[in-house]
């Protein structure tokens, strides 16, 4: 009979390795896996394409910012293009008014100076669906509420609400994401779009028409004091997107 010892005689068991950490604790995050994001993983070029064109549009608003003031008492029709801004339509019907320019001129500059970013969002909605909606109006309980009723209604909200756009106290980045999201085309939006720009165009003109002369005196002081006005929008620009960053957090 053997006398050589055996692991199990004497009692040794074999040795256990210690349990592998998951796999995925192992693994890098992915920095594309972010909810901020619009995109879910690594973005396409057209991705970055339209968030691209969303940032520069924010950034071109922001340049104009110091001569918005001084353009709208000198230059208003340069202005009603530029920035499409409703003291700038009303200084200008109000322009028209008193002899200079035409109120004809002015409805059809306001066209592009209303719309000029518009189709941008409908593209962002057209992307990235419910998600970007989500981004421009928060995770909240009224983001909720908006996605489930655009779910539920479809063009029967998107269509009238594109048009209504300027006129109701939503945020219109969101109602043309809304459009993009639910299948309208391109075309379509546009011409919708055209329609309600054209109603609130002719609103405040109709607004600077009446008004006239008073306007336009009003007007220039504003464009005398250009420095300072300009100065004081950038501050509740500023303040208020320090609000918003607060209420996010």
């Amino acid at each position: 009979m053997s006398e050589e010892p055996t692991a199990a005689a004497e009692g040794l068991a074999p040795a256990t390795a210690e349990p592998a950490p998951p796999e995925e604790e192992n693994q890098p995050k992915d920095p594309w896996q972010d909810a901020r994001l619009p995109w879910e993983g690594k973005p396409r070029r057209v991705d970055l394409a339209c968030w691209g064109a969303i940032t520069l549009s924010g950034l071109y608003y922001l340049a104009l910012l110091p001569f918005r003031a001084s353009l709208v008492g000198t230059h208003p029709i340069v202005s009603v293009l530029l920035n499409g801004s409703t003291e700038a339509i009303v200084s200008a019907a109000a322009f028209a008014k008193v002899g200079h320019g035409s109120i004809i001129v002015v409805l059809l500059a306001s066209i592009p100076g209303l719309m000029k970013f518009d189709i941008i969002y409908w593209w962002a909605g057209r992307l990235w669906g419910e998600r970007v909606i989500q981004i421009f109006s928060g995770r909240g309980k009224r983001s909720a509420k908006f996605v489930a009723r655009v779910n539920r209604s479809g063009r029967w909200l998107t269509w009238p609400a594109v048009v209504l756009s300027p006129f109701l106290p939503i945020p219109n980045a969101l109602i043309y994401a809304a459009a993009g999201w639910t299948g309208m085309s391109w075309l379509t939006f546009l011409i919708l779009d055209a329609i309600g720009s054209l109603m609130w165009a002719g609103l405040l003109a109709g607004l600077g028409w009446a008004l006239g002369q008073s306007a336009v005196n009003v007007a220039q002081e504003i464009s005398k004091y250009g420095l300072w006005v300009s100065i004081v929008i950038v501050v509740l620009v500023v303040a208020s997107q320090m609000r918003g960053a607060r209420a996010r957090g």
